[in-house]
């Protein structure tokens, strides 16, 4: 054994008698069983963890040059752009990263949708994860305003002002997000330091939790069995493999990969425009300094809130629309008590199931879609009809998943 190595094991040693360093490395690395058969649907959660690392990072280099000032934020932005070293690159993956936040956490969701991942026991482990959805909701809104471009003021400016829509306390709930009467240096202040200190802590803090819930509980798979059931004489799961070094190497050759289409649109498409839209990832209105007296022609949220805010539009009352955008939301946090049937898995769900998942993607993309649109007559009405399939999923789930015909689920994984 060479000298370096020694020294390396020695620190290693002592790090050790004073940190329980090899035992959190085995709990949950080394030791920690996974199941074997896991797929493609499983590479996403290592995904946020490294756009969570993209976000921290880009986000720190931005606060060095940016001013959280009415005045001075626009044009500090376009310091960074500009004149900063590197700052187009560190602001493009910041921007790009916040999509890509949210693009990973939907293809998230959608796995536990397919696989069942939020059912006994493992109810815990979706509330945790459903509390980081609504705080990176949050966090993506803080984030919006600080650009101070057209779209950011007046996006903030509309959002804010739903509260407003409240019974009692909407008029006093909306100035004290605001600070003042209108969206002003103080809101900026505010919100700039939710987006870079609160909510950053409240995040990494939950991160943490969801992984130790996990680890609690073990790892879903595609078949929705427990692995726990079938153990050897040593305790250790016929189904399940270390999830180091498997699964750490499975998990770096999909980073990489993902990092190769990041880059790709980092480098060739950061503002991401398609027909129809002033960009997906970064709207052509943000590259104008904000204005209090002028509106633009065409006020939308990014692509990640426009599900909800095509929701919101498609009801007539502006307080029956804030209701509804907010249950949209929230009935996620419902499905491990609505869904009553004993499978996990769509593998072996009646058809009832899959139908209705189905719909939902689909009511999904299309409220998306038409929450980038101009509002029309058949737009609103499309939109009411997405609205009620949406909903329907959820509230109507405790019936068909009830008396679905399931198909019987085997006793060990399969590959």
């Amino acid at each position: 054994m060479s000298g370096p190595i020694k020294i390396l094991i020695g620190l290693r040693d002592w790090v050790d008698a004073r940190f329980p360093l090899m035992r959190i490395w085995n709990e949950h690395l080394a030791k920690y069983y996974a199941p074997k058969n896991f797929n493609f649907w499983y590479f996403f959660g290592a995904f946020a963890l490294l756009v969570l690392g993209i976000q921290v990072i880009t986000g720190i280099w931005l606060t060095m040059n940016y001013k959280p000032s009415a005045e001075e934020a626009f044009a500090s932005v376009e310091y960074i752009m500009r004149d900063t070293e590197w700052g187009w690159l560190i602001r493009y993956m910041h921007s790009t990263g916040a999509s890509a936040f949210f693009i990973v956490i939907y293809l998230h969701m959608f796995r536990a949708l397919l696989y069942g991942s939020y059912k006994k026991p493992r109810e815990l482990l979706w509330l945790s994860g459903m509390a980081l959805y609504l705080l990176l909701m949050g966090e993506a809104f803080f984030g919006y305003l600080l650009p101070w471009g057209q779209m950011s003021y007046w996006g903030a400016q509309v959002i804010i002002s739903l509260f407003g829509a409240l019974p009692i306390i909407g008029d006093d709930l909306s100035l004290w997000i605001r600070g003042d009467f209108v969206v002003s240096d103080v809101t900026l202040n505010r919100f700039f330091s939710l987006h870079v200190i609160a909510f950053p802590l409240l995040i990494l803090g939950l991160v943490g939790f969801h992984i130790l819930a996990l680890h609690e509980v073990g790892s879903n798979n595609p078949d929705g069995i427990e692995i726990k059931n079938n153990k050897d004489e040593k305790g250790v799961p016929l189904d399940g493999i270390p999830f180091h070094p498997y699964y750490t190497v499975k998990d770096l050759m999909g980073a990489a990969v993902f990092l190769i289409f990041f880059f790709a649109v980092v480098f060739f498409a950061p503002e991401m425009k398609v027909p129809g839209t002033q960009g997906l990832f970064l709207e052509s209105a943000n590259f104008i300094q904000a204005n209090p007296l002028q509106t633009p022609e065409h006020i939308a949220p990014v692509w990640y809130f426009t599900p909800f805010y095509a929701i919101l539009r498609a009801v007539p009352s502006q307080l029956g629309g804030v209701i509804a955008m907010g249950l949209a939301v929230n009935l996620f946090l419902l499905l491990p008590w609505l869904d009553r049937s004993p499978v996990r898995s769509s593998r072996y769900r009646g058809r009832n199931y899959r139908v209705a998942l189905t719909l939902f993607v689909i009511s999904f993309l299309s409220l998306g879609w038409l929450g980038l649109q101009v509002v029309t007559p058949l737009y609103t009405w499309l939109a009411r009809f997405f609205s009620v399939v949406y909903f329907s999923f959820f509230l109507l789930m405790p019936f068909y998943t009830a008396y679905d015909k399931d198909k019987a689920v085997p006793d060990r994984v399969t590959d």
